[in-house]
């Protein structure tokens, strides 16, 4: 199902674009920012899609400017364009620099006055005069990147790149041009969304400004299988991985970088990346993290490079295991790079901090690492003092979580409880003596996607310093929001997002939405996503219910690793138990039960357990049959951590959940659903969908099968989007209105 590092997913497929001297004439329809209708204050589908994304927030070399990139979406033509603006670091004097028909991508800083920048798989170089961008040029010998980083000095770079995974049919029968045949001997033959025809690899090279050249592969001669050259590893790691997985050292003599270097089954059935060290110069590799064997992954120097960050989970074959702090002492780990295990050398970070980190930044002194974490469904950002021992949380007197501030020594929350948003990511502000001055990052919620903002470290203020939706979220009505912690069956505290209809009334009645967290694990927090849009729920006079039920995890691991084994358990019932909290309100009327993925599941269970609590179910992209899944998704590490093993095993764990499956329950479904299913996900492939909908149709329940072939796990297209939410809306009305 999800991915935990998942980073965020562009609607845009194209690539690139940008500016010469003169702005080149558009040669097909421009997509950029235009007005945006609204009627009657209603937040709609196309209103959501039409908004800028902003994203990828750059800090010149002088902390004097930012430079980053905005998303805008056409419905008519099925996709969207990038645009680069500027502004300062206060944020004034903000301008948009291209105005192309092509998105630019991977946009960097040369140096103050110039960036380097990517467009259709090409790299590009330009010039910044004032609030210009001039003296475009394209760059040689980097045709076919996906993403670079260049070195601190900017004279060499790395890039990512795809190369030939596997053989075609003329590789084996030249003859036969036409032949489509796939032919595998084992498994992870597809991953996610595609059939792994290609993977990619990271490239190092030499960089003079206009040219790229004496390329080398960091992988090469590195693959499970090098006598044929298939079974390449992957770098990064597939589906989601990226440019955070590889960090230059500050001298530009070494890459640090993480991979998973199994192939087949072995891949399949594992989550062991490790950081490995490789020598620019000689390409000697040795494996930093040998021993530790969940994911490692992110690295990231010290200014200084005399320290190595990473992040790292401690089990193999388990994704949302705790993602620790961990810390190389690279002088002693560079002095004794012919040793087999480099535990010695590092300390970890946050032993007894019970959240997980996400997205490290290292302070110019070298003395803090900031960092988000979700707490109690709020992203925030954090710094510990590398110097420091971290000491155990207070925890407070209602049971609902920790103290906001209360970490132990080391530890610090920076941004506020209080502030009702998701902080993703931070670049810093240094002052004259390389103190932190400022935190620049952007935050987003339920109510607006993200914007750029400066925060400051001793207080954790922030000023929004990007508008970029401010005019049409003005004249849209705003729904309420509220938090509640709920009891469950059995005594604990579950965390509740509320979302109320705009001028809602408690003396009249509202139809209300489940929503049922996929994932299993994650946690439903201050987020604003086009795939499953909370507000746009409200705005369409429906109370939305949010538990953080079981699975979660933004509430410590005993709390998130409850679910696993035990889908059919204590998180459907708190599931029950928030609707039934939910319906003692007098102004909530007929509820529906939504989700996706492991939510799809929980839909699929809930159908048969329910007792008429709902009134109409919407599944997308759910579990049915559970030993059927096991055998057709691709990553079989997950199936088999979070349902105990395999179908034959046969041990009282797995009868257990096998024989609990959702689609043991058809006899007792009586409520109309409509079943969504994306035709080329492989994660949870089709089928289930479809034998969820043919089972409740054999047995006379109202049904919908809404089917998107191009689509994978998520529905992205924007004109499929649309049309997904037309049909749910049109479902719910249909059956919750009253």
């Amino acid at each position: 199902m999800k991915k935990q590092f998942l980073p965020l997913m562009l609607l845009a497929s194209a690539m690139c674009a940008c500016s010469g001297n003169q702005q080149a004439e558009p040669t097909e329809p421009m997509i950029t920012k235009t007005e945006i209708q609204v009627e009657n204050g209603q937040f709609t589908p196309e209103i959501m899609h039409r908004l800028g994304k902003v994203g990828d927030v750059q800090v010149s070399p002088d902390h004097s400017k930012i430079l980053y990139g905005v998303t805008y979406t056409s419905i008519e033509q099925n996709k969207g364009n990038r645009e680069l603006y500027l502004m300062n670091v206060d944020g004034s004097n903000n301008v948009k620099i291209t105005n192309t028909p092509k998105s630019e991508s991977n946009a960097r800083w040369l140096n103050d006055s110039q960036i380097i920048y990517m467009r259709s798989g090409k790299l590009y170089t330009a010039t910044i005069e004032g609030s210009t961008l001039k003296n475009e040029k394209e760059v040689t010998g980097a045709e076919g990147m996906e993403s670079f980083e260049l070195s601190p000095a900017g004279d060499k770079i790395m890039f990512i790149k795809s190369v030939k995974a596997a053989q075609k049919p003329t590789d084996i029968y030249p003859d036969l041009a036409k032949s489509s045949g796939r032919t595998y001997t084992d498994l992870m033959y597809r991953h996610w969304d595609h059939f792994v025809e290609e993977v990619p690899h990271t490239y190092v090279a030499s960089f003079n400004g206009t040219q790229v050249s004496y390329v080398t592969d960091i992988l090469a001669g590195d693959t499970a299988n090098p006598e044929t050259e298939d079974k390449k590893f992957e770098l990064p790691t597939l589906p989601f991985g990226g440019l955070e997985q590889l960090a230059w050292s500050p001298d530009g003599k070494y890459i640090a970088y993480s991979c998973r270097k199994l192939a087949g089954r072995d891949y399949a059935f594992s989550t062991n990346t490790d950081i490995y060290l490789y020598n620019v110069e000689t390409g000697a590799t040795q494996n930093l993290t040998a021993g530790m064997m969940g994911y490692d992954t992110d690295p990231l120097f010290s200014p200084d490079g005399t320290q190595l960050a990473f992040v790292s989970m401690e089990r193999d074959g388990y994704e949302a295991d705790k993602r620790r702090l961990f810390v190389i002492d690279m002088n002693k780990a560079l002095a004794n790079l012919d040793a087999k295990d480099f535990r010695g050398y590092m300390k970890e970070l946050t032993t007894d901090y019970k959240y997980n980190v996400e997205s490290i930044t290292w302070a110019p002194k070298g003395d803090k690492i900031y960092f988000n974490s979700c707490v109690n469904a709020l992203t925030a950002l954090f710094s510990v003092d590398v110097n420091k021992k971290v000491g155990l949380p207070i925890e407070d007197n209602e049971g609902t979580g920790y103290l906001p501030a209360s970490y132990g020594d080391g530890i610090h929350r920076i941004t506020s409880s209080e502030a009702l948003y998701d902080f993703d990511g931070v670049s810093i502000i240094p002052n004259e003596i390389g103190e932190v001055a400022s935190l620049i990052t952007t935050n987003k919620c339920m109510m607006r996607p993200a914007e750029i903002v400066k925060v400051d470290p001793a207080t954790g203020d922030f000023q929004e310093l990007t508008f970029e939706n401010k005019e049409t979220l003005d004249k849209l009505d705003t729904p309420l929001m509220e938090q509640r912690w709920m009891t469950t069956v059995d005594g604990k505290k579950m965390h509740t997002w509320i979302l109320y209809p705009p001028h809602f009334d408690k003396t009249k009645k509202y139809p209300a939405i489940l929503m049922c967290l996929g994932g299993p694990q994650g946690t439903i927090s201050q987020g604003f996503s086009t795939r499953w849009n909370y507000r746009l729920m409200a705005q369409q006079g429906y109370i939305v219910i949010l538990p953080n039920r079981r699975g979660t995890t933004a509430f410590g691991q005993p709390w998130c690793e409850q679910i696993s084994k035990d889908y059919m358990g204590l998180n459907m019932q708190d599931y029950l138990l928030a609707v039934d909290n939910m319906k003692k309100e007098p102004y909530v009327g007929k509820v529906a039960a939504t989700g996706a993925s492991y939510g799809g599941f929980s839909v699929y269970y809930l159908a048969g357990i329910h007792q008429n609590r709902f009134s109409a179910l919407i599944a997308h992209a759910g579990i049915f049959n559970q030993e059927h899944m096991y055998m057709m998704t691709e990553e079989m590490w997950f199936p088999t951590f979070d349902n105990g093993g395999a179908p034959w095993d046969g041990t009282p764990q797995t009868n257990r959940h096998y024989g609990n499956s959702a689609h043991k329950l058809i006899k007792n479904w009586n409520t109309p659903i409509l079943v969504t299913h994306g035709e080329m996900d492989y994660r949870v492939p089709v089928d289930q969908g479809m034998a969820a909908f043919n089972a409740a149709r054999m047995m006379g329940v109202e049904a919908k099968l809404l089917l998107f072939p191009e689509e994978n796990h998520w529905i992205l297209k924007p004109q499929n989007s649309v049309h997904w939410n037309r049909e749910f809306f049109a479902w719910l009305d249909k059956y919750c209105k009253e």
